[in-house]
């Protein structure tokens, strides 16, 4: 993994080992993938960079294509350690793959052969841009494919996750857009301005559990300081915002002495889809009643 990211300009002009030294690792054990971009440079834009990459992937001779595919890794397995790249340890462990418990290894470890059984090849997503429970649903939802379009579907996931390593790797124009956004904004509609210091949560909310993921408070504005996610793909699975607005109103000069109030903690609950897309959740909110949508 390449620490301080290179120019484009740079890797246009340097030799082709350099080249290769510098991206080889950005695909799983396949130096040879940026030996052969290494050919068609100068590349104008990191995105043509990446595609000329995956068009060597694509274009590769039968045995090797497969070859490159059966080189990733399982999802969740206990393999050694030493045995995956640097990129698939952060990737995998970043969704706590590699610490599933036991009933979680079980389910892995069935779809896994069962999966591997049908195609020879291991299932491949995007680990970056999905929630276990999507994961989970892709396994299941792909095993049912034929074997054409389970390799096609393998290799637009690589083109994914690819992507997200190259960019960071490479600094120049042209970078193809690999991040989303969650945001927020808090409006009081009794007095028509933005309600200050409501705190907020937000947790993803899985199939057994529910896990908080931010807790912070509205600024002056009625929004957050930060984005409550950003900087990186917003991961596919459904999630829920709390408001604490019951507090928020009892602050507000004694107007509204219910207690206990009738709106207390307003939970949002919504999906995201679009691991490089902007939702936003606002909360238009009384004492009495809210209403939300999603915004831009």
């Amino acid at each position: 993994m390449t620490d301080t990211p290179l120019s484009l300009e740079a890797l246009n002009a340097m030799p082709a080992s350099s080249f290769v030294a510098a991206l080889g690792k950005a695909f799983e054990h396949a130096d040879w993938v940026a030996e052969v971009a290494a050919g068609g440079r100068p590349y104008p834009t990191v995105t043509a960079l990446h595609e000329a990459m995956m068009q060597a992937v694509r274009t590769a001779p039968p045995e090797q294509l497969l070859a490159f595919i059966g080189g990733h890794p399982e999802l969740g397995s206990r393999v050694k350690r030493a045995d995956l790249t640097d990129h698939s340890k952060a990737e995998q462990g970043s969704l706590g793959l590699d610490a599933l418990s036991a009933e979680e290894f079980d389910r892995f470890s069935r779809l896994n052969a069962a999966y591997r059984e049908k195609f020879g090849f291991p299932f491949i997503i995007c680990v970056r841009r999905h929630t276990r429970d999507s994961i989970l649903r892709q396994f299941e939802r792909r095993l049912a494919n034929d074997a054409a379009t389970e390799q096609a579907a393998a290799l637009t996931e690589i083109g994914l996750i690819t992507r997200l390593r190259v960019v960071p790797m490479v600094e120049g124009p042209g970078k193809p857009n690999t991040v989303g956004r969650l945001s927020t904004h808090v409006l009081d509609t009794v007095s028509g301005r933005p309600a200050p210091g409501v705190t907020i949560t937000l947790h993803e909310i899985g199939a057994s559990a529910r896990g908080l993921l931010k807790k912070t408070t509205t600024n002056a504005d009625g929004r957050t300081d930060a984005p409550l996610i950003g900087g990186e793909p917003l991961r596919i699975g459904t999630y829920e915002l709390s408001f604490h607005i019951g507090d928020y109103f009892a602050k507000t000069a004694g107007k509204f002495p219910a207690d206990p109030p009738f709106l207390d903690v307003v939970p949002i609950r919504f999906a995201i889809a679009e691991p490089e897309g902007h939702y936003h959740v606002p909360l238009l909110a009384t004492p009495w009643s809210y209403t939300t949508y999603r915004g831009s």
